[in-house]
Parts: structure tokens; C-alpha cells; sequence
């Protein structure tokens, strides 16, 4: 039987790709689910969307052109009003002389920028009254005018001229539209008929068609209802010219918006009657437009799937790593711990899985790092007690050259340097035992040292001389005891004893820069710069057993224990400093922390 089967490199390819790691299967699960649910919400609205900007295109256009039926209704209302004030003021009872008539007729003319002239005329074409006041042109011909011949032909009826050049006055060829009405008065006891015409500039009514937006190439126009002559048109020279064509006998007789072909254009028409003013307001938006608006919200769709498409292999990225960075930075901790550091711990964060799996590994790296601590703790103390021991033994050569200088001395009835000797030598060992402490203040030590010069001053003959100088706030400073001793007794042995010349050791303690500093500085053989470099890395120097010196004898050790023991206190700052030189001096500096009280390391 046939049966398919995935090649084997392929596996092996798919296993090396890692395809079936988490952040893989997070990526590509999420992605796909979005995609899908995504491409399929978009496919059922696009339609949904497209049907709705359209209805929506065909709706903005009917309202537009209502509203500015609405706004050229109110005007006309309005100019009607100003035509009946004028009729009121004007011929009331007859009367159009007179001071007062004038007045209130240029009040009138200055309430309103669009009015351009106000005119009587009598049913014979006659000048009765005008304002502003100016002379008829000698062609003009009142009678023959349209508005003159609507006026006479419906009597008592307010009648919309055709907007027109006005050619009435010399000087004026304003574009204006005419109302003009027949009315009969009685003057004198006699009835009389007048033509009362009231000319407005065009210019508002052409701003408010000019307002119109239907589309990118949309517009309206106006046509007059009763013989469908183009009242106004956004293109009125090409319709004089016949470059354009209005298709107005659909318009005059629709009575609902419809859609027309024109030249090959697809336009939809929106029809409006204006009240009381016998016009129509005909809208018309090209269907392209319309059509351009529903690709564009196509093209938008598309754009917002294509930004929330990448959107989502943004977040299921994101969301993969912030699963898997726990992980792996669980793993990167693990190699530390492999290559020997112990100093790392995990946030605990993530999956409950790596919640749990990260505590047990800081449990665990904790319990290293305490049994290591423990480790530490041990070794230093061990290193403690031994360099205690080291402090507190008691020179047996030193003690036994003192006693026997005492014995001579006292043989050679020198007795009050045998009291001198005996009591250095008793507070020195009182200072060295200092109840069991192993810090005490910078003055003890400075005495212990002082103790200790006076007795190898008194053995050496006072083969040397010596000054011990201090600050107040350096001797308040608690330090390690017994530092100095064996660095004088070094300088002492080392570097005056063979010292033809009268040798001097000074020493002082100040506070720098919050360190306590100690300062010994001798005059004796010194030492060469490689000696001095080898003293506090403990390495041996010829002749073993012995303090390091300008003759090449003695070893580091006592010196390299000194230097250890600070540093055990206090840390790796601080400790000895050697400056030395051949037949030159030594001069050594002690530094640690100025503290004022007892340190609790003990």
C-alpha cells in the first residue's frame, strides 16, 4: 500500500529551525488566529462601509442644498421685510416729499451694505423720488424694463427680477436684482399708481451659491421655475459662451433627487424649490467623486488591516518574548553560575511554571552562597585568631636583652634608669595586654611605641633620638594595637644600628582626608626600591628569619602581617605604604579609617 511520508531532511531541518520552540508557536499561532479574524471582519464590513459612504454621500449633498435653500430663503425673507419698511416709510398716506421721507429713506439705505438704490416711479415711467439721489441715463427707459412690465402685469404682488446690469442711473453698471411692485395710493383725495423698485447687489446671493461643497467638482446653480432661464451659475461666462450646458428641462419638471449622464459623466442631482421666490436650487455631484470617496474608504480598510495585521505580529512578538524571557534569562544565570559566579539571583516573574522554578534556583543559590559565606567566615577567623596569636607573643630575645640591660644597670648602681626601664617595660606589656582588646585608641599606641623607644633607646646607649607627635583628633581614633612596634623595631635593627651617625625616628599621626595616618620615618641605611615594592607581597629576602633591611637580612613577614591585619579590618584601601632608599632613610605610612570609637569586627 502507498503511503506518503515527510522526506527526512525536511525533519531535520525542521528540528534545527526550532520551529517548536515556544516563542515560534506563541508568534505564529496568535498571528494566524488575528489574521484570519481580522481579513474576515474586513471582507464583511467592506461592503457594509461602502454602501454606508455612499447613503452618506447622497445625504451630505441633500442637506448642503437645503441648507442653502434655507440661508436664500431667509435672505429673500429678509429683503422683503427692508421692502415692505420701505413701502411703510415711504408712502404712507400717499406721501414720498419731504425732509422727513428723505431721512428715513437714507436711514434705510445705510442699514444695509447690499441695497443699491431705492426708486419711485409713476404708472408712466416718471421719476417720483430716488435715493441715492442721481440722474436718469436719457435712454432709459423705465417701461420697457422687466421688472416695470411684472409689476404692472400682477399688481400688489412683490416680483424677483432676473439678476441684470443695472442701467438705470449714469455712472452705474452694478449686477443687481430688481424687487419692484405696482401699488395704488391716494394723494390729495386722489388715487394714484406707483412703482416702488428696489435694486440689491447680486453679490450675496452669488456668496451664498459660491459657499455650496459637493465634492471636489460639485456645484449648484439656480434656475428660474416659470421659464427656466439660469438665474445664477459658478460658470456663468461658459454658459453665455455655450462651452456649457445645463440639461434644465429634466430639472424644471423632477421632483426628487435622480441620477443623469452627461457628456459621459455619471451625476447625481439634488433639486430644491426656494419659497415665495419662484427658484430652483439645482445641486449636482459627480458620481466619481462619490465613488472616489468609497475607495478611499477602501484604501483605508486596507491600510487599517495592514496596520493592525503588524500590530498583532508586534504584540504576539512581544508577548512571546515576555514568556520566554524569563526563560531564557534563567539560562544566562545558569552559565554564570557555571563559570563561578555565585552572585546572582532571578526575578521572580513570569508563568506560574517560572515563578516557581525561579524561587527554588535562588533558594538553591542561596544555600550555596551561605555555605560559601560560612566557608569565608571560617578561614578569616582562623587567619584572626592566628595573627592574635602572632600579636600576643612576647619577643623572648627583646625581654631577655631588657632584663639583662636591667641587671647591669642595677650592678653598676644606676638606679633610676633601672626604674625608668622597668616602668616603660611594665605599661608596654600593660598597653600590649589592654584587657583582651585587640583595638585600642590612637594614644595608647602611641604610647605603647613611646614605651618601646625608651627602652631601646636606654639599651642602644641612646645611640638615637626620637619625637612622637600627634593631633588631638588622631589620637581620639581607635586603631589595631601593636602596629607600630614592629615597624619601629624594624627601623631600630634594620636601618640604625649600623648607623655610624647619630640616627633619629620621628613619628606622627594626623587625620587626612578621613584616614587616620601614621608617619615613620627613619634615617637610617633604607633600602633599594625593588626590596621596598617586595615587603608587602611577603616575598623572602636573604638571610630568612630576619626583619627585610638595608643590608639585605631578615624577611617581610612581620611587615606583610601588619598590612594583612589592617586590611582585614578595614578593607582593601588601606594599609602600609613603603618610600625607601639607599643610605637615604625609610619613611613608612600607616593608613586606615579615622573611627572615634571601639570598631565591633570582634
Amino acid at each position: 500500500m502507498f503511503r506518503l511520508e515527510m522526506p527526512g531532511w525536511i525533519k531535520q531541518k525542521l528540528r534545527k529551525s526550532r520551529v517548536s520552540s515556544i516563542q515560534s508557536i506563541v508568534i505564529w499561532s496568535f498571528s494566524i488566529m488575528i489574521v484570519v479574524a481580522i481579513t474576515t471582519v474586513a471582507v464583511l464590513l467592506h461592503e457594509k462601509f461602502s454602501a454606508s459612504t455612499e447613503r452618506s454621500a447622497f445625504l451630505a449633498a441633500r442637506q448642503t442644498v437645503d441648507q442653502v435653500s434655507y440661508n436664500l430663503e431667509d435672505y429673500i425673507s429678509g429683503m422683503a421685510g427692508f421692502y415692505r419698511a420701505i413701502e411703510v416709510n415711504m408712502l404712507k398716506n400717499g406721501e414720498w416729499d419731504g425732509q422727513q421721507v428723505d431721512k428715513q429713506l437714507d436711514t434705510l439705505m445705510g442699514s444695509r451694505d447690499d441695497i443699491v438704490s431705492i426708486t419711485l416711479f409713476d404708472s408712466g415711467g416718471k421719476l417720483l423720488k430716488n435715493r441715492p439721489a442721481a440722474a436718469l441715463r436719457p435712454s432709459a427707459n423705465a417701461t420697457g424694463q422687466g421688472w416695470f412690465q411684472a409689476a404692472v402685469r400682477v399688481p400688489d404682488h412683490l416680483s424677483f427680477s432676473l439678476p441684470h446690469i443695472q442701467n438705470l442711473y449714469k455712472g452705474s453698471y452694478q449686477w443687481v436684482v430688481s424687487m419692484s411692485k405696482r401699488i395704488t395710493v391716494v394723494r390729495d383725495g386722489q388715487p394714484q399708481e406707483v412703482i416702488l423698485l428696489v435694486d440689491m447687489n447680486f453679490k450675496q446671493i452669488d456668496e451664498l451659491c459660491s459657499r455650496i461643497s459637493l465634492g471636489h467638482r460639485g456645484y449648484a446653480y439656480i434656475i428660474d421655475e416659470g421659464a427656466g432661464n439660469i438665474v445664477y451659475h459658478p460658470q456663468q461666462q461658459l454658459i453665455y459662451m455655450g462651452l456649457k450646458s445645463e440639461n434644465v428641462e429634466q430639472a424644471l419638471v423632477a421632483s426628487s433627487d435622480y441620477v443623469e449622464d452627461m457628456n459621459g459623466n455619471k451625476r447625481l442631482i439634488t433639486v430644491k424649490s426656494v419659497a415665495n421666490i419662484g427658484w430652483k436650487i439645482i445641486g449636482v455631484s459627480y458620481m466619481d467623486d462619490i465613488l472616489t470617496s468609497r475607495e478611499e474608504v477602501n484604501r483605508y480598510l486596507v491600510r487599517v488591516v495592514a496596520g493592525v495585521l503588524v500590530l498583532v505580529v508586534l504584540v504576539s512578538m512581544l508577548l512571546a518574548m515576555s514568556i520566554v524571557r524569563p526563560i531564557k534569562r534563567m539560562e544566562r544565570t545558569m552559565r554564570a553560575v557555571e563559570r563561578g559566579n555565585f552572585d546572582v539571583e532571578l526575578p521572580v516573574e513570569g508563568p506560574l511554571e517560572v515563578e516557581r522554578l525561579s524561587r527554588r534556583f535562588n533558594l538553591m543559590i542561596h544555600k550555596i552562597r551561605q555555605l560559601m559565606k560560612q566557608i569565608v567566615q571560617e578561614q578569616e577567623s582562623k587567619r584572626k585568631h592566628e595573627l592574635e596569636a602572632l600579636q600576643a607573643q612576647i619577643n623572648p630575645h627583646f625581654l631577655y636583652n631588657t632584663l639583662n640591660s636591667v641587671v647591669r644597670m642595677a650592678a653598676m648602681s644606676r638606679g633610676e634608669e633601672v626604674v625608668t626601664m622597668i616602668t616603660s617595660l611594665s605599661k608596654l606589656f600593660r598597653i600590649s595586654l589592654s584587657k583582651g582588646q585587640n583595638v585600642i585608641s590612637a594614644r595608647d599606641e602611641l604610647e605603647h611605641a613611646h614605651h618601646y623607644l625608651v627602652i631601646q633607646q636606654m639599651r642602644f646607649g641612646r645611640k638615637f633620638r626620637f619625637s612622637i607627635t600627634a593631633t588631638e583628633e588622631a589620637e581620639a581614633c581607635m586603631t589595631p594595637k601593636i602596629v607600630l612596634q614592629p615597624l619601629i623595631e624594624n627601623a631600630i635593627e634594620h636601618g640604625l644600628e649600623y648607623s655610624v651617625e647619630e640616627g633619629t625616628i620621628d613619628i606622627s599621626a594626623d587625620v587626612v582626608d578621613g584616614m587616620l595616618v601614621f608617619r615613620i620615618e627613619d634615617n637610617g641605611a633604607g633600602m633599594d626600591s625593588v626590596k621596598a615594592a617586595l615587603l608587602l607581597h611577603g616575598a623572602s629576602v636573604p638571610d630568612a628569619g630576619r626583619e627585610p633591611s638595608a643590608t639585605g637580612k631578615g624577611s617581610g613577614v612581620a611587615v606583610r602581617n601588619i598590612h594583612d591585619r589592617i586590611r582585614l579590618y578595614y578593607g582593601a584601601p588601606y594599609g602600609l605604604e613603603f618610600k625607601s632608599e639607599l643610605e637615604e632613610g625609610t619613611v613608612v605610612w600607616v593608613r586606615m579609617p579615622a573611627i572615634k570609637e571601639v570598631d565591633d569586627h570582634e
